[in-house]
């Protein structure tokens, strides 16, 4: 059955094997291609200025590692770091690393510098950095080993050491920003890009 909402003579592929960023685009009833990119990404994070900068280099680079393999194909790489108090954030290795990271975060207001780009042709056509706020609860150890008890190994997929979809939402205080790009994918300015470009039907 075609999908009612997208051209299928125009393919959308997703350079990232996150299986949130997936789960946000079917649910918002897209069809696209999984094609996860290994790049080595700490040379590029060193060179850029700031962790914006950072991550939307990183997100370009994810995507043009499949230029060749999919030259027609509209394909989305995506990058998402946590900053606080200007020290930057990546996934946690193992759930110490997720304890220490929670414990640094809170009662603290942090910035998810969230970038999506999308190449086609060798080129990139569009490019977004969304940059949402988030406000831990000056919460206690104890309720942050709770946390990780419960959640396990999953909170080692997102920076910062929670999911805001799961029980992680009570971890905080306040929350500003795109819950779609919280997760890791600004959800609402890619949809009007696709739309431009005749992937998405208006």
């Amino acid at each position: 059955m075609p999908n009612p909402f997208q051209d299928a003579t125009r393919p959308l592929i997703l350079a990232s094997a996150s299986a949130t960023r997936l789960s946000v685009l079917q649910a918002a009833g897209l069809e696209i291609s999984v094609r996860p990119t290994n790049l080595d990404e700490m040379p590029i994070k060193r060179a850029a200025p700031d962790a914006g900068t950072a991550a939307l280099r990183l997100a370009e680079a994810k995507a043009a590692c499949l230029d060749e393999l999919n030259p027609d194909a509209f394909v989305l790489g995506a990058d998402q770091i946590l900053v606080c108090d200007g020290r930057s954030f990546d996934k946690p290795a193992d759930l110490a690393e997720a304890a220490s990271h929670l414990r640094a975060l809170r009662g603290r207001e942090h910035i998810l510098q969230t970038a999506l780009v999308c190449r086609r042709d060798g080129e990139t056509i569009w490019s977004h950095l969304a940059q949402p706020r988030l406000r831990l609860r000056a919460v206690s150890d104890r309720f942050i080993d709770r946390y990780l008890m419960e959640e396990g190994e999953r909170v080692l997929s997102s920076v910062g050491a929670y999911r805001l979809e799961g029980p992680g939402i009570q971890l905080f205080e306040t929350v500003q920003g795109e819950h779609a790009a919280i997760l890791g994918l600004p959800l609402l300015p890619l949809l009007d890009f696709l739309r431009a470009q005749r992937v998405l039907l208006s």
